[in-house]
């Protein structure tokens, strides 16, 4: 007899023991605990009381405004790369410029250290249809009755900056002028020498080399050590890996359009999904930032808000630099 068997019919006899055990006693257990020990029985875990349980389901997470201190860590959100371009600032500066689209982000689950063991928020962003979508994709989304997304990403947050299901989060959730950590993609170049994946010089382009202009050349020695060292530099797929590029600026913040102006590259192609969150070494001011996120009043129009810049000062750097 298998272990797995074994195991089973133990589990099966310690269950049929119960009630016995139950009823001669003079207590009797909550129904919330019968049902924990029934559900948990065959799980591998210890077993969690009822009243654990119980307690967890009826936690109440308030959407309101907080004092956010040193150590709190707010939720990142989902953004849409549109593409490059340029702005000239009011000094006359030209400012490369990464346009990111903030695409309707909710929190579509919240997760607790009493239930998941982890304090984290999982954000959805876009829409996409139910037949697009797996069946226990969709029983997600119902369950934690939000509208279907098309993408889901899981951040880490203090017990602070907790949110409750099906709030939204927008551009204002950043402030111009603070610094942000962006994760994405890379462009996929597919196989490529090491020529451009790594930017060798190559071989000799005129004499000297018969069909070997962009080889690799020489990649060990003879006896010793008779082997190719790892992480030798050689031909393969370039791109198409996850990248974070730290200390991004943001320039500029349109609340009508969602729209974020961030200075300099992010890593993806245009349409591809970035991951947008508060910058951990070049951290910002904790009194600017809205925590754990902007609640707009209730008479607000977005449709009517002007675009945010940050601010750049008094002094002209041209002037100064003379």
């Amino acid at each position: 007899m298998s272990a797995l068997s074994r195991g089973l019919i133990s589990r099966l006899r310690l269950l049929s023991l119960n009630p016995a055990t139950s009823s001669s006693s003079s207590t009797t257990l909550p129904a919330t605990t019968s049902y924990s020990h029934f559900f948990r029985c065959f799980a591998s875990e210890a077993l969690v009381d009822g009243a654990e349980i119980a307690e967890d389901r009826g936690r109440i997470i308030e959407a309101k405004p907080g004092v956010m201190n040193p150590q709190s860590k707010r939720t990142g959100v989902i953004a849409v790369k549109c593409g490059m371009s340029a702005r000239w600032d009011k000094w006359g500066a030209r400012v490369p410029i990464t346009v990111l689209w903030v695409d309707d982000n909710i929190v579509s689950q919240v997760k607790t250290p009493e239930k998941e063991g982890i304090t984290a928020l999982q954000i959805g962003c876009g829409q996409k249809k139910a037949k697009h979508l797996t069946k226990p994709e969709v029983g997600h989304f119902r369950a934690q009755g939000v509208p279907l997304k098309r993408k889901l990403r899981e951040f880490p947050v203090t017990e602070d900056a907790l949110l409750p299901v099906g709030m939204s989060i927008g551009v204002r959730h950043f402030v111009p002028g603070q610094y942000v950590d962006v994760t994405g993609i890379t462009r996929g170049h597919g196989f490529q020498g090491v020529m451009k994946r790594y930017g060798h010089r190559g071989g000799p382009a005129s004499h000297g080399a018969s069909k070997s202009h962009r080889s690799i050349g020489s990649t060990g020695q003879r006896d010793d050590a008779g082997r190719v060292f790892k992480a030798k530099k050689m031909p393969g797929r370039m791109g198409g890996k996850q990248r974070t590029v730290k200390n991004v600026w943001i320039y500029k913040i349109d609340p009508a359009r969602n729209l974020i102006w961030v200075r300099g590259q992010v890593p993806g192609a245009e349409g591809n999904f970035v991951f947008i969150k508060d910058a951990f070494y070049k951290k910002p001011d904790v009194s600017i930032l809205p925590f754990p996120t902007y609640f707009a009043p209730e008479d607000e129009d977005p449709s009517k808000l002007e675009p945010l810049v940050a601010d750049l000062g008094e002094v002209d750097p041209f002037m100064v630099a003379d």
